[in-house]
């Protein structure tokens, strides 16, 4: 299954997935942070990985190497994770959540290896959560704009204040996984956050925040952000 570990088959009612990639598309890490922000308070279950082996560059994403409580060394690949989070009041339509870090190779594989992992897991909606430099300031709110593939998703988008983007140039894995997604005609949209360039600081949790609070009224889903929400004004 290209490099799939499964640790637990994934449930078959989790409609909506939520992604994030960490790396070029991920300034201020406020989109990886954001997963992770959503996989801690819900909390959500780690269910399959992605082998690394086939996908990246390991002199240009290099592995991390740590000494562990036992003295020993051990080495942290680049990671890519699956969560599954079943919300007990409503068990028929729960969130798969992937983190991970933008391959070097293979982005078209890549992608449809993520995709056999939303297949497994029944899912109907992706969400990609982005990040990128602009020339912002940070005294005001912060811009968040994206894409959606269809009609409905982008009026509700527009709604909720997200602005569309229409960028053109280089781009990242969003727009390989946003065009895996395409060829199966499964609705996807992507939210992206402008962090300010001159602001060093890294992560960024009023841009995981303003991430978070739309992907929350986009897919009518519950989370507490009080504790983000703290973060971000000792932030400012």
């Amino acid at each position: 299954m290209n490099g799939l570990i499964i640790h637990e088959t994934p449930s078959s009612n989790l409609r909506t997935m939520v992604v994030a990639f960490a790396g070029w598309p991920d300034a201020a890490e406020a989109a990886t942070r954001a997963i992770r922000y959503m996989v801690r308070k819900l909390p959500a279950k780690k269910i399959v990985e992605i082998d690394p082996e086939e996908y990246y560059d390991f002199t240009v994403n290099r592995p991390q190497t740590r000494i562990n409580r036992k003295k020993e060394r051990t080495i942290r690949w680049p990671c890519n994770e699956f969560y599954s989070f079943l919300p007990e009041n409503n068990p028929d339509n729960g969130v798969l959540l992937y983190v991970g870090t933008e391959p070097n190779l293979k982005w078209r594989t890549f992608s449809e290896t993520v995709l056999q992992v939303a297949d497994m897991a029944g899912v109907e909606l992706v969400i990609s959560l982005g990040a990128l430099l602009d020339a912002v300031p940070h005294t005001r709110e912060v811009r968040i704009t994206g894409r959606a593939s269809n009609k409905e998703l982008s009026e509700k988008a527009q709604w909720l204040g997200i602005q569309n983007s229409g960028y053109q140039g280089p781009t990242g894995i969003h727009s390989a996984f946003a065009d895996a997604c395409s060829k199966r005609q499964l609705p996807h949209a992507n939210i992206w956050s402008h962090c300010p360039h001159y602001v060093q600081t890294s992560p960024n949790p009023i841009a995981s925040y303003a991430l978070l609070e739309r992907l929350k009224n986009l897919i009518d889903f519950d989370l507490d952000m009080s504790e983000l929400q703290l973060a971000g004004e000792a932030f400012q």
